[in-house]
């Protein structure tokens, strides 16, 4: 601030002085001409300076020390703040305005991205949880919850690994985990009601590299054990459906070669060895089949009258039930629309199922198929009184290589995968397969496909 203050406090003072001044002469003037005494004009006068002179002084000590004590230092102070109370305040509540917007999007924009990863993290299908440096859960997530069944107590990471091995073991350690592995992530397995899970460990860690946390992140891994167990269980059954005709040829082949000189000796050495090569023959050839449907290619589909088909393939039958005396009856119950499908998978399929009624159903039992449509299905219903199937073996009747009489289906040249293409066929074909059997009382089995198939 400039010095104008000063300048006009001066200017004031003097005024006032002369106007003082002034008034002093005139009231002295007035005084000697009514008394006619001109001492008492210049004694009036000495003490009109005298009296001037000691008011300039008070007032400009009064303007000094205005200007020294209060007008510079006020001045300093609005300076060094950059502030004009006049000119300055309202661009400075506009500027304040705009920060408390800003500050509100800001606060806004925090808020929609933690209710988005926090429903993320409700719907994943793996667990996660957060834990502080001293083992209380900061977030758990439903999944964690469900696959590591927890209750609402096991809220710090002792009370929720104790029960998988305890929390002092090595494996679910927290101080271990968090600084002997060196801040570098850590998995292990666990096993429990629900199944089986790989529980990683992950350290938090700040912007120089202290641990702050951890995280938990669990993965359902349940499905992946049980196809792996089934691949090894699949190679061993090949393995051993190989090996038993392989064996069978090899000790045959082994005993010819030695020069068996009996005719029907030999001829009945050959024979065996036939067999089981036509066995071997059929195994690859449904494992083929079975590894074509597996991949899902090659198959084509086709607009075709299912009640012709079926009774196509109940005709291939009537030289064999004929000979055990049985009886095999075909039915179409309804109109049925053309079915689009997998018309050489089906006639397998169907093929499958009449061929394991003639062979397990005693000689003069019965066989009736029945085809027919119901809104937008259409079902074969293959129904026998034969030997049927215990509850405890019809849930497994379609895994593969699954016999309920090994020794019979062997003897009748089953390879144990039949049931196992038929539902792989039937399902890529959109539509479902399932079996009743009581033991004595006979076996009904339903093939259901859709009459406008999804895959057309």
């Amino acid at each position: 601030m400039k010095n104008y203050h000063f300048r006009y406090i001066l200017l004031s003072d003097l005024i006032c002085t002369l106007v003082i001044l002034v008034m002093w002469f005139t009231i002295s003037i007035v005084i000697g001409n009514i008394t006619g005494n001109e001492a008492i004009i210049t004694k009036i006068g000495i003490i009109a300076f005298i009296a001037l002179c000691a008011c300039s002084f008070v007032f400009i000590v009064v303007a000094i020390y205005t200007q020294l004590k209060v007008i510079v230092p006020t001045s300093r102070m609005l300076k060094s703040a950059n502030i004009n109370p006049i000119d300055k305040m309202p661009k400075n509540e506009t500027a304040f305005n705009a920060l408390v917007e800003e500050l509100k999007y800001r606060l806004s924009e925090a808020d929609k991205q933690k209710t988005e990863i926090s429903t993320i993290l409700n719907h994943l299908n793996d667990g996660v949880i957060s834990f502080d440096m001293d083992g209380s859960v900061n977030y758990i997530n439903p999944a964690a919850k469900y696959l590591l069944e927890l209750r609402d107590t096991d809220d710090t990471f002792t009370k929720i690994f104790s029960k998988f091995g305890g929390s002092e073991k090595d494996n679910y350690n927290l101080e271990k985990i968090i600084y002997l592995d060196n801040l570098t992530s850590s998995d292990n397995t666990i096993t429990n009601n629900v199944g089986t899970m790989t529980v990683l460990f992950v350290p938090f860690k700040d912007d120089i590299n202290r641990p702050t946390g951890l995280m938990t992140i669990i993965h359902d891994i349940t499905n992946s054990v049980k196809n792996d167990e089934m691949r090894k269980r699949f190679v061993a059954d090949v393995s051993h459906e190989l090996k038993t005709p392989l064996t069978s040829i090899k000790g045959f082949s082994e005993t010819l070669l030695d020069g068996v000189q009996d005719v029907e000796t030999v001829n009945h050495f050959i024979k065996v060895i036939y067999e089981n090569a036509e066995r071997m023959e059929k195994l690859v050839q449904d494992l083929l089949t079975l590894s074509k449907y597996d991949r899902k290619t090659e198959i084509k589909f086709t607009t075709f009258d299912l009640g012709k088909l079926t009774k196509s393939c109940v005709e291939k039958f009537e030289i064999e039930v004929q000979r055990k005396g049985q009886k095999l009856n075909s039915y179409v119950t309804s109109n049925i629309p053309d079915v689009t499908g997998d018309y050489d998978g089906l006639e397998r399929v169907i093929i499958n199922i009449i061929s394991n009624s003639v062979k397990y159903t005693p000689e003069g039992g019965s066989i009736d198929v029945y085809v027919g449509s119901f809104r937008n299905i259409a079902y074969i219903k293959i129904k026998d009184t034969g030997i049927g199937i215990s509850r405890k073996d019809l849930d497994k009747v379609f895994d593969r290589f699954y016999r309920v009489d090994k020794a019979r289906s062997r003897e009748m040249g089953g390879t144990g995968l039949g049931l196992s293409i038929a539902k792989q066929i039937v399902e890529q074909n959109g539509g479902n397969i399932e079996i009743k059997s009581e033991p004595g009382k006979g076996t009904e089995v339903i093939i259901q496909v859709p009459i406008k198939n999804e895959k057309e």
